[in-house]
């Protein structure tokens, strides 16, 4: 199979990649290398792709219409997986522009590209944080999504409605999913399980907002990409739900799909399993709520489960061990 990944030197992305060439695929990669953070992760990340002979890359932002059309011209995926975005909730309260470029632009100058040479699948990333200020747990795909609380959680909900379009006006077989709260090896620097052990091993305090009164449904990376590569023949038909239960729009052969495992681990749990992976109690700065931020995220993956036969179950305690193990080889300590 000939799969397009864009992000692919990103977090997730670079997981995909790697996953699909294990299994032997032919994999195209687009990557931006934007700096939002230490581009020598994002290189290292391809430069291990790289090492397959069935792994190309692209680097080129998704915002340039000409490049993109290029790249899906000269590729012809037979699936694309969209994982490339703008990424953190934090940074969109500063650079709000960078959200609609990458997230809104981009994801409509891809769509244009498959809608001129149609794809067998086009799965899109989004995020829990869509959901917004829904109060109702767990989560559920048939949930009303309209209270957004920051600028990326609008463009990547707005991803999802132009997604929608696509599908129902050109028959572009599409499937959104939301992610909630990844965390592994090869992970992002500016998230808090990167930032808490990077401190933890120099003896730093952490900040901890909301005075750690918060939980999150952890997703470990491996099983979101086993998740992902479940869902890549699960093709979305019009009239054939999996139940009531199941988000498929009436009128496109559209759906969203919570990965999540649906266990919510509580902040100050989550800084334990670290301080016990790095042999050492953490200092903490008890802050206030940060804007945009909500106290909880828990997913229904009863969609999921139905369309793959699995939902997500690696626990914190090993998926924090893995990640710290990971941490410490790369930096040498």
């Amino acid at each position: 199979m000939k799969v397009l990944v864009t992000g692919s030197a990103g977090f997730i992305g670079y997981h995909v990649s790697r996953r699909l060439l294990d299994e032997g695929h032919e994999v195209a990669g687009i990557d931006s290398m934007v700096p939002y953070y230490d581009v020598r992760l994002k290189q290292r990340r391809h430069a291990m792709l790289a090492e397959s002979a069935a792994f190309r890359a692209h680097v080129l932002d998704l915002a340039d219409m000409a490049a993109t059309d290029a790249a899906v011209e000269r590729e012809r995926p037979e699936v694309v997986i969209h994982l490339a975005a703008q990424a953190g909730v934090r940074y969109s309260l500063d650079h709000p522009e960078a959200y609609v470029s990458a997230n809104v632009v981009g994801t409509f100058n891809l769509l244009e590209s498959c809608r001129r040479r149609p794809v067998r699948h086009l799965l899109m990333a989004s995020t829990s944080s869509g959901y917004g200020a829904n109060t109702d747990m767990p989560f559920r795909e048939t949930d009303r999504a309209a209270t957004p609380l920051t600028i990326y959680a609008a463009t990547k909900l707005a991803t999802e409605h132009v997604g929608h379009c696509y599908a129902h006006l050109w028959n572009q077989p599409i499937t959104a999913f939301r992610f909630f709260t990844v965390y592994g090896p090869w992970g992002r620097p500016d998230m808090a399980l990167f930032r808490f052990t990077e401190a933890a091993l120099k003896g730093a305090p952490i900040d901890v907002y909301n005075h750690g009164r918060m939980e999150r449904d952890f997703t470990y990376v491996d099983d979101l990409v086993e998740a992902v590569m479940r869902l890549v023949p699960a093709v979305p038909e019009r009239g054939r739900p999996v139940g009531a239960f199941d988000s498929l729009s009436p009128v496109a052969p559209y759906r969203m799909v919570n990965i999540g495992g649906g266990h919510p681990v509580g902040l100050l749990e989550f800084i334990a399993e670290i301080e016990r992976c790095v042999g050492r109690p953490i200092a903490r700065n008890l802050l206030p709520m940060q804007p945009g931020e909500v106290p909880r995220t828990w997913a229904s993956a009863e969609l999921l489960e139905a369309l793959t036969g699995y939902r997500p179950a690696t626990p914190v305690s090993v998926g924090v061990e893995r990640f710290v193990a990971w941490f410490r080889a790369y930096h040498g300590l």
